[in-house]
């Protein structure tokens, strides 16, 4: 038997009724964008949330560029402004804040979390940092109460990179919650950005994104800067440009954002499965933290022999990923940062690997996946 790490044809199948019957509604419009669809969506999701407004965009990246762009024309901040963001996520969090001529400031992750270490961050900030930008990584909440506190301190506003948490809440600290009322994720900051990669959460039939936020004018700068700068029809207030979201992206979104609690819960079942019985000593497993706090995007594993550990599971027809081979700050792209020592991020990069974990994925799969990760052995040296 070969277990994909996802498999998107089984995710659509799950719900293939709603969906065509979504699609079918729009192609009969005769109305491609900026249309009801995307009213509704953006209505259902935002209460979803929690916020009181979402802007949907072309994709994730975006969202987050238009959140700092956005800012930067409000005058809250203005090029070689400093963000504080962590060293080991994903790059487009960090392209969003050098695509505006922010300056991004990496910060090491702690590394049973693989969130950023909050204790790290208040000694890196200096008179021109504007923003602390979290990444819940991997579907992990990275919220925590001193970051919330530091940002009331100094002044500071909370983006959020919300591309891989669609539903997770806020984090409990010994039983307590930090945030009344269960806030989701995406409305713990001032704005939040989202992604509807297909292969997410919530997930599109190609790319798309959107931004939530509580702060009106905000909103109504991103919506104007991603539809070319316009307030109104050839009316145009900012050097904006085209990144929207269509409306059958929007229809089969809010179809399956119906189901996402559901979606979730599967996830986390399977993830309960992978930590009660994964017991070999060569693997490390972060950090274990209540469901409502984890919606398991991925499920990140650790090993010192992550390169061998991945070859014996595809031998064994697993099928893995890593998130992610090499950190932004080893990038060429970022060649002013090569020499950078991030020795907790390196260590992430090095060693991290992701099982497989869907909404579909069957729990005798699972079962086999961990039989093979708990044979694997010092003994083996690969083909």
């Amino acid at each position: 038997m070969s277990i994909p790490f996802l498999s998107l044809k089984d995710i659509t199948a799950k719900y293939a009724d709603e969906i065509h019957e979504a699609v079918n509604r729009v192609v009969d419009s005769g109305w491609y964008l900026q249309g009801e669809e995307n009213k509704r969506f953006e209505q259902h999701y935002a209460e979803y949330i929690g916020t009181k407004y979402c802007v949907g965009c072309a994709n994730g990246l975006d969202a987050l560029i238009w959140i700092f762009r956005a800012y930067i024309e409000l005058g809250v901040m203005k090029p070689g402004d400093e963000v504080i963001v962590p060293a080991n996520t994903y790059i487009a969090t960090i392209l969003a804040i050098t695509e505006n001529g922010l300056k991004p400031i990496l910060v090491e992750p702690k590394f049973d979390t693989l969130e950023i270490d909050d204790d790290k961050i208040e000694e890196v900030i200096t008179p021109r940092t504007k923003a602390i930008c979290i990444v819940h990584l991997y579907g992990r909440c990275a919220y925590t109460e001193k970051i919330g506190n530091l940002c009331k301190k100094y002044n500071l506003k909370l983006v959020e990179d919300n591309a891989q948490a669609h539903g997770c809440y806020a984090l409990i600290d010994n039983g307590k919650l930090i945030i009344d009322n269960l806030r989701r994720t995406g409305s713990l900051g001032d704005a939040a950005g989202h992604s509807f990669y297909p292969g997410k959460n919530l997930g599109a039939f190609g790319d798309g994104g959107a931004v939530t936020t509580n702060d009106e004018e905000l909103a109504n700068a991103i919506r104007a800067l991603a539809n070319y700068g316009s307030t109104r029809k050839y009316v145009f207030k900012y050097v904006g440009r085209n990144s929207r979201l269509d409306e059958i992206q929007a229809a089969v979104l809010d179809v399956k954002l119906k189901h996402l609690n559901e979606d979730n819960a599967h996830r986390q079942k399977i993830a309960n499965y992978y930590y009660d019985h994964i017991t070999n000593p060569l693997i490390k497993l972060p950090k274990r933290l209540p469901d409502v706090n984890n919606v398991y995007h991925l499920f990140p594993i650790l090993c010192e022999r992550r390169d061998e550990l991945q070859t014996y599971l595809s031998e064994n027809s697993v099928q893995t990923l890593i998130h992610y081979p090499i950190p932004p700050h080893q990038q060429e792209c970022y060649k002013e940062w090569n020499n950078l020592s991030l020795p907790i991020t390196e260590q992430i990069h090095q060693q991290e690997l992701s099982l497989p974990i869907s909404p579909v994925l069957p729990l005798r799969e699972v079962e086999l996946v961990i039989e093979m990760v708990n044979t694997f052995s010092l003994s083996y040296k690969g083909v």
